[in-house]
């Protein structure tokens, strides 16, 4: 009877041990793709910021709104092709 116990020690020691090392290998491995996605996220919004800043300054600033209310949706055809085409 000891030897049974003995034995289910040691199996529940390495068992034990096996579990908490496949738990920390989890957590270390998510942490790391948590890092790689972050930075990679982080480097994305930089560009996203670089991007916007630039053409803040050669757009200008406004909503995209406005560009259509100035275009002239009252010609006819005849007109438009009159005004902007011939030239």
């Amino acid at each position: 009877m000891k030897l049974i116990k003995f034995l289910m020690a040691v199996l529940g020691l390495i068992f034990g041990v096996m579990l908490f090392f496949w738990l920390f290998g989890l957590v270390t491995s998510l942490l790391w793709y948590g890092m790689v996605i972050g930075v990679l996220g982080a480097i994305g919004y930089g560009g996203y910021r670089l991007f916007k800043r630039a053409e803040q300054r050669y757009v200008g600033a406004g909503s995209p709104a406005s560009l259509t209310e100035d275009r002239d949706f009252s010609l006819s055809w005849e007109e438009y092709d009159r005004k902007y085409l011939k030239k």
